[in-house]
């Protein structure tokens, strides 16, 4: 038996899935390797290998916790459900007081004597998503009543996505619109839906109204400069203006893997702008490439969810590729210049350590529920 026939039968679950994660994978690595060129000369002597050895261990050690996760049935995951979520409310209001502050934002927490840095809001985005999963799969009927909608449902969404926005709006709202899809989708009454949608509204208008007096802790003074400088001049903002510069460099074809340009100007072309990047070198071939990548995802989570026996493997299964996908869209539309810049990466392919390990592990528990039905189907 070959290797590759040996992996393939070891990977257990849509083989279309494990494809994406592969390619967004391979994608990350030449994306990085190209994109931090300038950013090793500046800070590593030149050493340009540097960042794609610690890179690349990142990248191994994501795609082994996506197998491990794959491995577990995902009824177990719906029973850490309530204990995920609770460990998330201290964590995240100990990163709002005491978090590693980087680029003015308190959104990781460092780990003491190793020196690494951990982003708890992706932790709480993914807890979240699994516990409103269980808390909407555990009625199995229509949701129409304050009692099941308002305690289990929306008020621990407004307590996460609270305590994620005052460092980190754009994901908080990536969470928000996430779990309001959820609930769309698990048939809880529009009615409850709306009160969701308007109780998010007074949360935001009083996180701005602390703020004014609290910058340092909700930092709505970069919210309202972001969205002043995208409506009055857009073009003007220096990330915006280098970022469409390095796409319209890249035309059809692209100028090639590590000829980018723009990664000389670009602020963070390996993160928040590696979308840049890769239309720059790979063309609008590669940006549409990318983008059929997650489209490819969100069509297969789909199919795999109208093919779902149980509800809950259903819910966790379209709230996390929704989750993904929304952050990778709003991403794009900060390098095409269509919304105010707002500092969320491309999920899997932007570097990073948080980010990457907690996409494998989403991917790894889509995953798990596909293996799942496919094992159903094959009874």
């Amino acid at each position: 038996m070959s290797i590759a026939t040996r992996i393939y039968a070891e990977l257990r679950g849509d083989k279309t899935i494990w494809a994406v994660l592969a390619l967004l994978a391979v994608f990350s690595v030449l994306a990085v390797y190209s994109s931090t060129g300038t950013l090793a000369y500046r800070e590593k002597g030149g050493d340009t290998e540097a960042y794609l050895f610690k890179h690349g261990v990142i990248l191994i050690g994501g795609l082994f916790l996506a197998y491990l996760t794959h491995l577990l049935h995902y009824k177990r995951i719906s029973k850490s459900a309530p204990y995920l979520l609770v460990f998330c409310v201290p964590l995240l209001i100990y990163t709002i007081g005491f978090g590693a502050e980087i680029n003015d934002a308190r959104r990781w927490i460092q780990v003491p004597f190793v020196g690494i840095t951990f982003q708890s809001s992706a932790f709480a985005s993914i807890a979240l998503v699994i516990y409103v999963a269980r808390a909407i799969s555990a009625k199995q009927d229509y949701i129409k009543d304050f009692k099941s909608a308002f305690l289990p449902i929306i008020l621990p969404i407004l307590l996460i996505c609270g305590l994620i926005a005052p460092a980190d709006l754009s994901t908080a709202t990536v969470l928000f619109f996430t779990c309001i899809f959820m609930m769309f989708i698990g048939r809880v009454a529009l009615q409850y839906i709306f009160l969701l949608l308007f109780m998010g509204i007074m949360l935001f208008s009083l996180l701005v109204t602390v703020g004014k007096f609290f910058p340092d802790i909700v930092r709505v003074d970069t919210w309202i400069s972001r969205v002043v400088e995208f409506t009055s001049d857009p073009d003007g903002i220096y990330q915006v203006r280098q970022a469409k510069i390095a796409i319209a460099n890249g035309e059809f074809f692209g100028l090639g893997p590590g000829n980018s340009i723009q990664r000389n100007f670009l602020p963070s072309p390996y993160s928040d702008f590696i979308y840049s990047i890769i239309c720059e070198e790979y063309g609008v071939i590669g940006g549409i490439m990318v983008i059929g990548l997650y489209l490819l995802l969100m069509f297969r989570v789909t199919r795999l969810v109208t093919k779902s026996p149980k509800a809950f493997g259903a819910m966790l299964a379209i709230g996390l590729a929704v989750s993904m996908v929304l952050q990778a869209f709003a991403n794009i539309a900060v390098s095409v210049n269509l919304i105010p810049v707002t500092g969320l990466t491309l999920p899997l392919i932007s570097m990073g350590g948080t980010s990457i390990l907690f996409t494998c592990i989403s991917f790894g528990m889509i995953l798990s529920v596909s293996k799942y039905i496919e094992s159903v189907s094959e009874n």
